[in-house]
């Protein structure tokens, strides 16, 4: 997300990072650096003027600290103003005292509010509520059908009534229903239009005067860059809202959007959709997010991502196997299981301080991964448990069974004994320095991240 601007902005910065001595034409030059990759962001006009005049008097009247250079300093200002932009503090949820919440979901057709649905109904039954989503559009039978499935596909509870034909009546009957089955959320997902019409806006205000939403958000397509502000200026004069759920970040979009609508409206972005599993939605955080535009990393991002996909037990016991001496390939896959768990490893890479920024797209390669479980998956239970019967004419049949070469099985078995040898000296308190190699998952060797860099096999 933001791949184009982060780029750019984190050329701007690292220019200024070394300086001793910040010229007024150096910051002039900054600013005018700055305006450009906003603009070509696709970030609006108004809110661009404001945000580089706003910088450029906070640098000219800037306090130069004693514990770092005015460079540095002035980074430090194009953070805070970046943050500021986005919005100050964390926007959560606006819960119900008494105990029953209601979100209501609006937006256009295709902005991805069905699944977005889903999403923000599974963040709150991982976090111990108990949600129900229900669809009132009357005017597309397929989206209903689409909402239970998916639903019903991640143990959420739903609500449709297709042949019912009013969306305000099947509002009250998902309320009813969703008292009954004791739930403590319940989502509603909306009818959305191409464009904004009149029609669409009073069924939306009647649904709205209905069932008395504690939360209204609107589901903004990133994607539609310039577009997406006049979208929201719209619904917040037309119905009013509470917050923003940007979605498909992580396609070709520009960013534009998601830094202008919080300036424009002066409402938060609550939530941000980067992929299309359902579990690709985050919490915003105004802060994290221009940490990573800035290739500041996000640590607690990925501390977080990392506690929702890994097992914690079953890790601890995977890490008393690597340093037995029964580890084997099962435990291998197991560990590959884990880190395709996390996402794409540029996504990951995007979050360590240090890395972010750093890496380009043609030094990853997340199919290496998948490549690997295909190598070992090809095995008999037998081979698995032990590698070192895979002579010449097994490696040739399992790079067959696997799409692979046999060089490439070749290179996955040097790294598992490179693992392996190497957890043998570390259990052995021999371990004085020695590099992780290249395929160990989460270590850093010569390629790269977890031997995911240039090496393409």
């Amino acid at each position: 997300m933001f791949e184009s601007l982060s780029t750019k902005l984190q050329k701007i910065t690292d220019k200024m990072k070394g300086k001793a001595r910040v010229t007024e034409q150096d910051i002039k030059d900054m600013m005018r650096e700055i305006r450009m990759a906003l603009l070509e962001a696709d970030v609006n006009y108004s809110v661009t003027k404001g945000f580089v005049a706003d910088m450029t008097e906070k640098c000219k009247g800037a306090e130069i600290e004693h514990s770092i250079t005015p460079g540095q300093q002035i980074v430090k200002i194009v953070h805070e103003s970046l943050v500021e932009l986005l919005g100050t503090g964390d926007a959560k949820i606006a819960v119900s005292p008494t105990g029953f919440t209601v979100i209501v979901l609006y937006g256009l057709q295709g902005a991805g509010k069905t699944t977005t649905a889903v999403k923000l109904a599974r963040i709150l039954k991982q976090d111990g509520k108990k949600p129900m989503v229900a669809s009132v559009d009357v005017h597309r039978p397929a989206a209903a059908e689409q909402l239970k499935v998916l639903a019903e596909a991640n143990g959420i509870q739903c609500y449709i009534h297709p042949e019912e034909k009013n969306a305000v009546t099947i509002c009250k009957e998902a309320i009813e229903k969703a008292k009954y089955m004791l739930c403590n959320f319940l989502i509603v997902d909306t009818a959305g239009r191409m464009t904004v019409d009149e029609e669409m806006m009073d069924e939306l205000r009647e649904i709205s005067a209905t069932v008395n939403p504690n939360e209204k958000l609107l589901v903004v397509d990133s994607m539609i860059g310039q577009e997406a502000v006049n979208v929201a200026t719209t619904f917040e004069n037309e119905i009013g809202m509470d917050g923003f759920i940007m979605t498909k970040l992580d396609g070709d979009a520009r960013g534009g959007a998601a830094l202008s609508i919080r300036k424009m409206t002066g409402k938060p972005i609550k939530y941000i959709c980067v992929g299309e599993k359902i579990d690709n939605i985050e919490v915003f955080h105004p802060s994290r997010m221009a940490d990573r535009i800035l290739g500041m990393g996000d640590v607690m991002s990925l501390i977080e991502k990392a506690q929702q996909s890994i097992d914690e037990e079953k890790a601890m016991k995977q890490v008393e196997r690597m340093m037995s001496d029964d580890f084997n390939l099962n435990d291998l896959l197991a560990q590959f299981e884990q880190i395709k768990g996390m996402g794409s490893m540029k996504d990951v890479l995007g979050m360590i301080p240090g890395v972010a920024g750093k890496v380009k797209e043609d030094d990853i390669d997340d199919t290496v991964i998948d490549k690997n479980m295909a190598i070992i998956r090809s095995m008999t239970k037998r081979e698995r448990k032990n590698p070192k019967i895979l002579n010449a004419s097994r490696r040739k049949r399992i790079a067959e069974g696997s799409g692979t070469s046999v060089q490439q099985v070749n290179q996955l078995m040097k790294q598992f004994e490179q693992t392996a040898q190497m957890m043998k000296q570390l259990k052995g308190g021999k371990f004085g320095g020695m590099r992780m190699p290249k395929g160990f998952p989460g270590g850093f060797g010569k390629g790269g991240f977890g031997g995911f860099g240039r090496r393409k096999f």
